[in-house]
């Protein structure tokens, strides 16, 4: 299957008391390139998600987005300093002797005090976080690859028709440069008829300006390497594995043909065709960069 390099895919599900969400999005790049947002708790899970990325994503710039949310208080611990508190706690008492006002104090108003509670997190098995994490983020490259491969195959569809044409430009090419030197010669000695009139005409000279005619505008070499490349590209796009860096190639082989086909003939008809020609390489070009 063919895959574009733009998408986009989000799974989210309920592991271990935590709300865990993986959301992707890509976009095009020359190689694969990874960038994350996800929560500092969770920073030594990032190269274990970029592996698992690049195991299904050969190409793109690829932006992955992590949230774990606890939905249980059981991932936060609250600690009081107790030795702080009685030293506030005699604090207070001091001062309500010493300005002969009432001693008022709570547990509630203690706990305001800087540092008397603090919270910390509870110890996280890492391993059995990598392996929820790890379950949901697969279930989201999944929708993100299904994604790449919807899109993928509208621009495989697009590539494929605009191939046939470029085939049948060629086929066109073929036909109006056969017997090209043959209609040269024989306009060539037309035209002497006319210069030398009863004159006789140098055979052997008409022969050798219809050779050179022939070596400077011959296009065989250029259409039968242009039906080669067209049989790779195909080849190429029906093989399954990520195609945009070969077809980039191919691409610029077939546009270098087009041009040379282009300088060679001067026939005006061949170069509308090869005009319209260039036009469908260009349109492939341009989708082929978005292909993985």
């Amino acid at each position: 299957m063919i895959y574009s390099m733009t998408g986009y895919g989000r799974a989210s599900a309920v592991r271990g008391g935590r709300e865990i969400t993986v959301e992707l999005r890509s976009v095009n790049a020359r190689y694969f390139e990874y960038t994350s947002r996800i929560p500092r708790s969770c920073a030594f899970l990032d190269s274990r998600l970029k592996a698992l990325l690049n195991s299904r994503i050969a190409r793109g710039k690829v932006e992955v987005s992590l949230t774990v949310q606890d939905l249980e208080a059981a991932g936060t611990e609250v600690a009081v300093d107790m030795d702080l508190a009685r030293g506030y706690q005699q604090a207070l008492r001091d001062m309500s002797e010493a300005l002969g006002v009432k001693n008022d104090v709570t547990a509630g108003l203690l706990a305001r005090f800087p540092d008397v509670l603090t919270t910390r997190q509870a110890e996280v098995d890492e391993e059995q976080l990598w392996a929820d994490v790890s379950d949901v983020a697969a279930q989201a490259v999944q929708n993100f690859v299904e994604m790449r491969g919807i899109e993928g195959e509208k621009m495989l569809e697009d590539i494929t028709g605009r191939l046939d044409t470029v085939e049948s430009c060629v086929g066109r090419i073929e036909e109006l440069t056969a017997g090209r030197v043959e209609k040269y010669t024989q306009r060539l000695y037309e035209r002497l008829k006319v210069i030398l009139e009863d004159r006789a005409i140098d055979d052997a000279r008409v022969l050798t300006e219809a050779a050179i005619f022939g070596d400077k505008t011959a296009v065989d070499e250029e259409t039968v390497r242009l039906r080669s490349h067209i049989a790779q590209y195909r080849e190429i796009l029906g093989s399954g594995q990520p195609v945009g860096r070969k077809l980039d190639f191919l691409t610029q082989e077939l546009n270098r043909e087009a041009n040379t086909i282009g300088s060679k003939c001067q026939d005006l008809d061949i170069t509308r065709i090869v005009v319209d020609m260039k036009a469908e390489i260009e349109k492939i070009r341009e989708q082929i960069q978005n292909l993985e």
